[in-house]
């Protein structure tokens, strides 16, 4: 018996020594969880029991249990390192069904499942195209490929506007130079005069200060714009305009005279070439065309007088030329000169006016009477001069095959006159363009072909007196009329507007059938602060890859691609289980569950009791290898002295059967 009890001894060493040198050979073994061995002793006893003082019989092995305390953790800052940081393990899923492990090396495979390094299936709960995870649990999959493109339906955004801003636009007043010399063809010996003469206008502003001014003798209308442009209140342009009759010209010469330039050219067809060719030098702002008559229009934009006469010592060629008013001058010696005079347009802001003219009638300006007054917008919004707008942003947008475009919003504040009741406070105006293209709906009143064709999106939004959007006034905003082009302005292919006449509406429906979108501007403010984009969201995106992926502590797997935009693609499981001792090692830092471990309770990170996800780390083993030196020593000394007692008993047997 003293045999059999020093064997048992001797096997619990061994088993002891087996334990502690697996926990020392796993001491770097990502995940891994000590054990320790628990032993019992042994007695023999009849049925009807022993005496007291049994010897005993040995020792046993009850159980090798699990230590699953928390292991350190290291960082790797590799995103698919994962660490359970508390309670719970990873589920894995491969060939042999289910099994649990807390070691959280994970990477991808070539189809872009999430596996460990024995390439299990990393289990998690999927998320949806709109990102809600639901709580079907499967293989957590990243999907690699390209991400298509999505087009913009709606753009939320919140701006505040400066209620302190200045209103731009007025309604001011116009009125054009028709005096009896304007735009009439005079003929007079080299050089010659357009025959305005001097007259003076007596202006007032709205607080009643008066200023005159006086024209030059025979200035063209281009000085005396520029003059009157430099009142305050008053702006004016010109414009000259001459037709050249096909009716016997003739430069057979080459030596026709316009502003003391020589055109050569023998035919009209000629001199509009000609003429165009020196536009933008010798005759800058002036242009030519031949008419449907086969008569040649020329006209200069700048206000300039449009001077004609043939240079020597050549003999002159023959010319017959119209002003904008009837009556022709013809040309046809070399000391004879024909003048064209231009036309002024002038306008006046909102508050200002003509009192008299002196002489009343003159040759530059008619009678000015109440009826040659023209209502008109003074300063309207125009997106090209940032003095019509008081605020502007823009913002990308994408068409369905994925472009981007450049969207700009401009913010305009509209009059508000307590006496007229077409006014209201607190009232703006947004328009809006898309690369510099008009996308509003056509307007159906127009004569055709423009009734057809893109006007400017323009909306009107409203404030409350305490700053806050008047929402049941402010206009739907719906982009309706936007064809996608590319840089050459040609169409892309991509989906076509749907103009609301054509029944487009909001909201726009999903998946979208044309290039319509919706614009929410709720949450917009007018307070007496500096403009500010508050916020600025849309929800379309171009064609994007992967770039990188983040997974939170609650284990949400979050994907980020090229084009900017992020994606939800699922959330890692974690189990539990009421008795964790009970499960069952398999093998390469993974278990098996039994039926001493109960169910497992598998749920999301941070829920339930479980533990917290930390990405860019793992899970060390939490072998302590300073107590298992030590337990090393205690299992050689007991497998040592269970062999001296083999010795011992071996020696007395001996002994015994010497004595015979």
């Amino acid at each position: 018996m003293s045999f059999n009890t020093a064997l048992s001894g001797i096997r619990a060493a061994d088993t002891d020594l087996r334990v502690t040198g697996n926990n020392i050979a796993n001491a770097g073994t990502i995940g891994f969880k000590s054990s320790r061995a628990e032993f019992g002793d042994v007695y023999s006893s009849s049925l009807l029991g022993g005496g007291q003082d049994t010897p005993g019989s040995g020792v046993t092995t009850l159980k090798l249990r699990q230590q699953f305390g928390q292991g350190n953790l290291k960082f790797t800052q590799n995103t698919m390192d994962l660490a359970v940081n508390g309670a719970g393990f990873f589920v894995l899923k491969n060939s042999d069904g289910r099994s649990f492990s807390r070691a959280g090396a994970f990477g991808l495979d070539k189809d872009g499942n999430i596996v460990n390094s024995t390439g299990a299936n990393l289990q998690g709960f999927l998320a949806d195209a709109a990102g809600n995870v639901n709580g079907i649990i499967s293989n957590l999959k990243v999907d690699v490929t390209t991400q298509a493109p999505r087009q913009t339906t709606g753009l939320d955004s919140a701006f505040n506007l400066d209620a302190n801003q200045k209103v731009l636009e007025s309604t001011g007043s116009s009125f054009v130079s028709n005096g009896t010399a304007v735009g009439v063809a005079t003929l007079g010996v080299k050089p010659s005069s357009n025959g305005y003469a001097p007259q003076t206008l007596t202006i007032k502003d709205p607080k009643g200060a008066v200023v005159n001014y006086t024209s030059t003798a025979g200035a063209p209308a281009a000085k005396t714009a520029s003059e009157l442009n430099a009142l305050s209140g008053i702006s004016a342009t010109a414009s000259t305009a001459a037709t050249v009759s096909a009716a016997g010209f003739s430069n057979a010469n080459g030596n026709l005279v316009l502003n003391g330039v020589t055109l050569s050219a023998t035919t009209l067809a000629g001199l509009q070439t000609q003429i165009n060719a020196l536009s933008t030098s010798t005759l800058a702002g002036v242009s030519a065309v031949v008419n449907g008559a086969g008569d040649l229009d020329i006209v200069s934009k700048v206000g300039g007088d449009l001077n004609f006469s043939f240079a020597g010592p050549s003999a002159a060629g023959n010319l017959s030329v119209t002003g904008s008013s009837s009556g022709a001058q013809t040309v046809s010696n070399l000391t004879d000169a024909a003048v064209v005079g231009g036309t002024l347009n002038v306008i006046m802001d909102s508050g200002f006016a003509i009192t008299s003219s002196t002489p009343a009638s003159g040759n530059l300006f008619a009678p000015i009477t109440p009826a040659s007054f023209t209502a008109v917008t003074v300063n309207p919004f125009n997106p090209t001069d940032s003095k019509t707008y008081n605020h502007a942003t823009s913002a990308s947008v994408y068409d369905s095959l994925g472009n981007s475009h450049v969207m700009r919003s401009y913010f305009v504040k509209q009059n508000y006159d307590v006496n007229d009741p077409t006014t209201t406070p607190n009232h703006w105006k947004v328009y809006v363009q898309i690369d510099g293209q008009n996308v509003g709906d056509p307007d159906p009143s127009l004569p055709s072909p423009a009734n057809t064709l893109p006007t400017m999106a323009v909306k009107n939004v409203y404030f409350s007196p305490d700053g806050t959007l008047n929402a049941a006034l402010t206009d739907k905003m719906l982009i309706s009329n936007w064809t996608p082009l590319d840089s050459l302005g040609k169409p892309l292919g991509a989906l076509a507007p749907l103009n609301v006449l054509q029944g487009g509406s909001t909201p726009v429906v999903e998946p979208p059938a044309s290039s319509n979108f919706a614009i929410d501007m709720g949450g917009s403010t007018q307070f007496g602060s500096a403009f500010a984009v508050e916020n600025l969201n849309q929800n379309g995106y171009a064609t994007g890859r992967l770039a990188g992926l983040d997974v939170d502590s609650k284990g949400i797997l979050f994907a980020r691609f090229t084009n900017g935009e992020a994606q939800t693609l699922g959330q890692v499981a974690l189990a539990k289980f009421n008795n964790i001792e009970g499960l069952k090692p398999i093998g390469d830092t993974m278990w098996a569950q039994t039926f001493e471990t109960g169910d497992a309770v598998i749920g999301a990170p941070g829920s339930s009791s479980l533990g917290a996800i930390t990405s860019g780390a793992l899970e060390e083993s939490n072998v302590d290898l300073s107590a298992e030196l030590v337990n090393l020593i205690i299992a050689q000394r007991n497998y040592q002295a269970n062999a001296k007692t083999i010795e011992t008993a071996n020696a007395t047997t001996q002994t015994i059967i010497n004595l015979r």
